[in-house]
């Protein structure tokens, strides 16, 4: 059994991709938490919520019991991510990071991406040439800033409760797949992440990716060792200021050859680092936690556990 110890910013954590079997490994029971294999706290919620880090250091742990530390939040936001004391305490570590015990990045799954580069390449309608969602405030990477200087030297159509200038009309908002499909519509989306962090790469990246926009990405330093083939994005490092990436967009939004240059990968096979990593992540993260806490159960009581 593995117990989630507390919750996912307020909700269930994400497992409903699991198969039944490794399902029903887990529960949210705190009352079962002496009795657990294996137990796993979100940071995150550690710091924001209960029980809090104070509760967390006070607790002990049952002999032989595992203990994961999960984030999918940057070390930047969460500093006690770095912190040695905090992690002695743990037996695993599970986060974006590719030096965890189990790597677990927002890639999405092989399926995803066969799906999307079979559609055809949606137009590209709006008169503004880059979108941009964003409503979280967490901003240690001077995003919103950033932002808004790139805002005032090209046209932003941004539809986040940051700097929005634009809503999505009354009653089509559903969600992720109106984000996606409002984005599909623009040349390019701001991709700009809360944090500059090694391997910190969300679905900022991916999301334009897979609907057929180029991302104009400010993030992850490593950025390039995440994309599915060559000329898929552009990386706000290599211009010096936003003037100068804002210059940069509005030559390629008139140039149509120029701006196909960006696509070009979707016809080609993708980079084979990428497929390297989508195929290490067939297997959901839970269900690695889960094959690890058998394989330590099957070992300690000395027989084979059916995995």
């Amino acid at each position: 059994m593995i117990l989630f110890y507390n919750k996912f910013f307020a909700s269930t954590p994400p497992v409903s991709d699991l198969s039944p079997q490794d399902l029903g490994a887990f529960s949210g029971d705190r009352s079962l938490f002496a009795d657990a294999d294996a137990v796993v706290f979100h940071v995150p919620d550690l710091i924001l919520g209960t029980p809090n880090l104070r509760d967390f250091f006070h607790l002990q742990k049952p002999h032989g019991q595992m203990w994961v530390a999960w984030s999918m939040e940057s070390a930047v936001n969460y500093p006690v991510l770095n912190s040695p004391a905090f992690l002695s305490r743990f037996d695993l570590v599970m986060t974006y990071a590719r030096t965890a015990d189990i790597w677990s990045p927002y890639y999405p799954r092989w399926a995803s991406w066969i799906e999307a580069l079979k559609r055809p390449l949606p137009t590209k309608t709006e008169s503004a040439p880059v979108v941009m969602f964003q409503s979280a405030s967490h901003n240690k990477s001077h995003r919103v800033e950033f932002a808004r200087e790139l805002m005032s030297r090209v046209q932003v159509d941004s539809y986040g409760r940051i700097l929005q200038n634009r809503v999505l009309p009354e009653g089509v908002d559903q969600g992720q797949t109106t984000k996606l499909a409002t984005v599909a519509r623009y040349k390019f989306c701001l991709a700009l992440e809360n944090a500059l962090e090694i391997d910190y790469v969300t679905e900022k990246f991916f999301d334009p990716l897979l609907v057929g926009t180029v991302p104009v990405y400010r993030g992850a330093p490593n950025v390039a060792q995440f994309a599915p083939g060559k000329d898929a994005f552009i990386n706000a490092a290599d211009f010096s200021s936003p003037r100068e990436l804002a210059l940069y967009l509005k030559e390629l939004a008139s140039d149509d050859e120029a701006y196909r240059r960006f696509l070009r990968w979707r016809q080609e096979p993708l980079l084979p680092s990428f497929q390297a990593d989508l195929d290490a992540l067939r297997v959901p993260g839970f269900s690695k936690l889960v094959e690890i806490v058998r394989n330590r159960r099957s070992s300690l009581i000395g027989f084979s556990v059916p995995l």
